[in-house]
């Protein structure tokens, strides 16, 4: 069962990036994206909200909510804003930084200091990202090009706030219940958006409702592709700890690559499953150590 459940988690997460890019490439701005995907996210878990009782919960589970959705909705707005400047097929693999980005977190706050495997672990992760790229005729140094990337910036920056929200999500999971903690995460989030948006592009709101009313199923299906897949996260997330959550969730970059290829006919398909593979023994080195 919990097989399928992590299977179930990474086809959803797949498809509603596929979601996002493609609706990106019609001209949406990643903002107006995210709180139309949250307007969605916040109907589906409206009427949920009878099948258990907000009042019981924990003023520990508010708390903890409250900042596992405040960073997951910036994360969001990151993760669409890499989406619609690199290739899927780049986008996934690097999802492996996110154990490298836990490692430094926990170094820093909770003073663990990786061991010889888990440094091991990052170079190859390292090692990897390099060469999704393949060498520029102006500029051979693929570091240098990878890190120049803006949609590569973005998916960091996505990254680093997923891997902070992480551990509130865990702890309000725990505290709870699946089910409460995916209704809230995203009727909190909802506002959030909404402010992001009004903050930073409240002048183009009109002009992206207006494209929006074309592509009211796409939005509905990122929406219930997104909302699955937080629930399916929340499953994971009380039956397996986090290191070994983030270990199984780097699977699905394989499938992204083969997603970029399949749908929006990106290149490099060989180079970047072969790169994907190296992440993904990189990750499990640092996991493991």
């Amino acid at each position: 069962m919990e097989i399928l459940v992590v299977f179930g988690r990474l086809l959803f997460s797949s498809f509603a990036n596929v979601f996002q890019k493609k609706l990106a490439h019609y001209g949406l701005h990643p903002f107006f994206i995210v709180m139309a995907s949250y307007a969605v996210l916040s109907i589906i878990s409206i009427p949920l909200l009878w099948t258990f009782n907000p009042f019981a919960l924990s003023s520990e589970f508010w708390l903890n909510i409250f900042f596992a959705a405040l960073f997951d909705m910036a994360g969001t707005l990151f993760l669409v804003m890499s989406l619609s400047k690199t290739d899927l097929s780049v986008f996934g693999p690097l999802n492996a930084y996110k154990v490298v980005i836990s490692m430094f977190l926990a170094m820093i706050f909770i003073g663990e200091i990786p061991s010889s495997q888990g440094f091991l672990g990052i170079a190859i992760i390292v090692f990897g990202s390099i060469l999704l790229f393949p060498a520029n005729k102006s500029n051979n140094n693929r570091v240098i090009h990878l890190l120049a990337d803006r949609g590569v910036q973005y998916r960091f920056l996505s990254i680093l706030l997923f891997s902070i929200g992480t551990l509130p999500l865990k702890t309000a999971v725990v505290s709870g219940g699946a089910i409460a903690t995916t209704v809230f995460w995203c009727l909190i989030g909802f506002p959030f958006a909404i402010i992001a948006h009004t903050l930073f592009l409240k002048d183009s709101f009109a002009n992206d409702l207006k494209q929006s009313y074309q592509h009211v199923s796409r939005f509905l299906y990122l929406g219930i592709l997104i909302f699955l897949m937080q629930y399916m996260t929340m499953i994971v997330f009380t039956q397996f700890l986090i290191a070994y959550s983030l270990a199984l969730f780097q699977l699905a970059m394989v499938l992204q690559v083969f997603l970029g290829w399949k749908i929006f006919n990106e290149e490099h398909i060989a180079r970047r499953l072969f790169a994907s593979g190296i992440m993904i023994v990189g990750s499990l080195l640092v996991i493991d150590a």
